[in-house]
């Protein structure tokens, strides 16, 4: 490498907002204006805005009546467009040097820290229904911090090199993988929406990006920011629409080399499957880098601090409605503890159920769920749980009137395997198991074994002791651990994120092992003087 160092990434700092600040102003004139707006979404496939025809309506999910996008849906022609694109891409952007590549995410990154913060926020805000607290350190800070912090861990993969004896030098080259990346990404989050389709094109991929429908808004002005910034035609093209569609289609062509993916686990099997039904086709076996669900705990010892815990809970459960794959959807209290949980948690809910509703006044807590469906399977949840005999603690109302309003929940049971504490639902709803206080060991077996899924989880106690048990025994329970905390906010450079078992590959979004998947190493060795002699010492 040339003798150039990328600047030394930090993280972001995350605004506040606070009333009667000049960056809140600056936002919610921008949130006004955008939800004026009803803009057309093209598809970006080899630098060109292609219009389908085939368009569906991006709505605001704390307001039905909001149509914020006419976005254009992939038809196969568009999806087979996309994929020639980036294979017609790769020779040149593959051979653009690391500092060049570099340069145009850093641009990108510096761009939506100043002049397009306001509208990736905002994109994300209505189209999304986080509040801006939410939106900001997604949209703004963590999709920042990946396109900075990627860059310092793609400059550190390529100082990785051999040792070279006297005589030779060895060298190390990071290459592209041969091909193309699928990128498939939820609707969640704008920060992973913007990462999955640029983590391996920093290290010189092409890449077609798939977006979830429900977050085609945000991804509209993401891909606008990088084509600002400077990248090429080609080397990530946007189609919306069918996800099933475009990775039928992907995954059967034979310079398909990668799937970044973040979504559903039935999701995640099918592609599996779709890649192993091809493999005989592929020139290389492809790259499957995968996240997917979560059903993460917060574990409380007999010593818990009440307050710490109650906070843990009810920020980890029902920030951005609980549509966090590392949201805390199950806890397990200690008797002892929970007439006082009880109340604080409830009492909790209640307020944040006080600061629900249209997340474009910037003074709310929570918006809306995503989509009709979540609506449904929300309410059938709480209905069942009621059902069941479970008591509800606090909330269990829902409201779709004007959106999908479900009020923050909260379920007591005396049966560590009822519904709620086993099934991934992805809303705002916690299901408190009370167990004896005696049977800490027991709790520890019964909080390992009871979900598929091992993404996050947190334990909260004084004792340390205790604390570092629960540790060792859930080594395997939780990709993303966290001692005295709620089990969500992992930040990029602090906290790497990704969890295994059925939550995925474990690659760590935001750190080197991530980065690393993206490349195809080739050794280089050269000798200085060569032997002119086919003979070896011990011959005589």
């Amino acid at each position: 490498m040339p003798g150039f160092t990328v600047p030394t990434p930090v993280n972001e700092p995350v605004r506040t907002y606070a009333p009667g600040s000049a960056e809140r102003a600056s936002l919610e004139s921008r949130v006004a204006e955008m939800s004026k707006e009803r803009i057309d979404a093209p598809m970006i496939i080899g630098g060109d805005e292609v219009r389908s025809g085939n368009t569906f309506v991006a709505r605001s999910p704390h307001n039905h009546d909001l149509q914020l996008a006419d976005v254009h849906a992939a038809d196969r022609s568009d999806v087979e467009r996309a994929v020639a694109a980036a294979k017609a891409a790769g020779h040149d952007w593959s051979r653009w040097s690391f500092e060049e590549r570099a340069a145009v995410f850093l641009k990108a990154a510096d761009m939506l820290a100043g002049p397009s913060r306001d509208t990736i926020n905002a994109a994300t805000i209505l189209g999304q229904s986080k509040s801006v607290q939410q939106a900001e350190i997604d949209a703004a800070c963590e999709l920042i911090d990946f396109l900075r912090f990627n860059v310092a861990y793609a400059e550190q993969l390529q100082e990785l090199q051999p040792h070279s004896p006297r005589g030779m030098w060895n060298r190390m080259e990071y290459r592209p993988l041969e091909g193309f990346v699928l990128a498939i990404t939820p609707f969640n989050f704008t920060a992973i929406a913007g990462n999955l389709p640029t983590a391996p094109a920093i290290l010189g991929n092409t890449v077609v990006w798939k977006p979830s429908e429900k977050q085609a808004l945000a991804a509209h002005h993401t891909m606008e920011i990088l084509r600002a910034a400077g990248l090429p035609d080609g080397v990530i093209n946007l189609v919306h629409g069918d996800g099933a569609l475009a990775a039928e289609v992907a995954t059967a062509d034979p310079d398909f080399a990668g799937l970044h993916f973040t979504g559903s686990l039935a999701v995640m099997r099918s592609l599996w499957k779709l890649v192993g039904e091809h493999i005989d086709v592929y020139k290389s076996f492809p790259r499957i880098v995968g996240e997917t669900g979560g059903k993460d705990f917060v574990l409380a010892h007999p010593s818990a601090d009440v307050d710490q815990l109650v906070v843990a809970l009810g920020r980890g459960a029902f920030e951005y409605q609980g549509q966090k794959c590392s949201a805390a959807s199950r806890a397990y209290i200690p008797r002892s503890l929970w007439p006082r949980v009880r109340d604080g948690v409830a009492q909790v809910a209640a307020d944040m159920k006080a600061s629900m509703g249209d997340v474009s006044d910037l003074s709310t807590f929570m918006g809306a769920v995503i989509d009709g469906a979540s609506f449904a399977k929300q309410r059938e949840a709480i209905a069942r749980a009621r059902d069941e005999g479970r008591e509800i603690v606090a909330g269990g109302g829902t409201d779709d009137r004007q959106g999908w309003f479900v009020d923050p929940t909260v379920i007591a049971t005396d049966d560590p395997v009822s519904d709620t504490m086993v099934r991934e639902l992805f809303g705002p709803l916690l299901t408190c198991h009370v167990y004896d206080d005696a049977q800490w060991d027991n709790v520890l077996d019964v909080v390992d074994s009871t979900s598929p899924y091992a993404l996050t989880g947190a334990v909260v106690s004084q004792n340390r002791d205790a604390a570092y048990e629960a540790v060792g025994r859930l080594r395997d329970a939780a990709g993303n651990f966290y001692i005295n905390d709620k089990p969500t906010g992992s930040v990029v450079g602090q906290q790497p994120f990704g969890g295994a078992r059925a939550s995925g590959t474990n690659d760590k979004a935001g750190s080197l092992l991530n980065i690393v998947r993206w490349a195809s190493a080739r050794s280089i060795k050269e000798t200085f003087v060569a032997p002119t002699d086919w003979r070896y010492p011990h011959m005589g």
